[in-house]
């Protein structure tokens, strides 16, 4: 094997980084779990004064899909919330998610 193949195998077993993906639009995360969720907490605390300019309520579920990640609770909950919302709004969904199969959603099965 030459080395040129063994830099393409390299490329294929590396790990991709974690995204978060809201609809068509996928937003690049730091690899270290402990900047990940001082991130993730720092968007809910600057969430709760959302009043404020530039700052906002919608920083609250940013901060909880980023601490999904690396904390199973929040994990469970987004998973449930993510379930409920394609079996109840299957049209809406297949529209922001085309990824997901609704059948599977609808079988119980875990669609990622």
């Amino acid at each position: 094997m030459n080395e040129a193949e063994d830099s393409d195998r390299q490329d294929e077993v590396r790990p991709r980084g974690h995204r978060i993906r809201i609809g068509s639009r996928s937003i690049p995360l730091p690899a270290s779990p402990v900047l990940r969720m001082v991130i993730g907490v720092i968007l809910i605390v600057a969430g709760v004064v959302g009043f404020l300019p530039v700052l906002g309520f919608w920083m609250i579920p940013l901060g909880l899909i980023v601490l999904s990640i690396d904390l199973p609770w929040a994990r469970r909950g987004r998973r449930r919330l993510s379930v409920w919302f394609h079996r109840r709004y299957p049209e809406l969904a297949s529209k922001i998610s085309p990824h997901k199969s609704q059948t599977n959603l609808r079988e119980g099965g875990d669609s990622s």
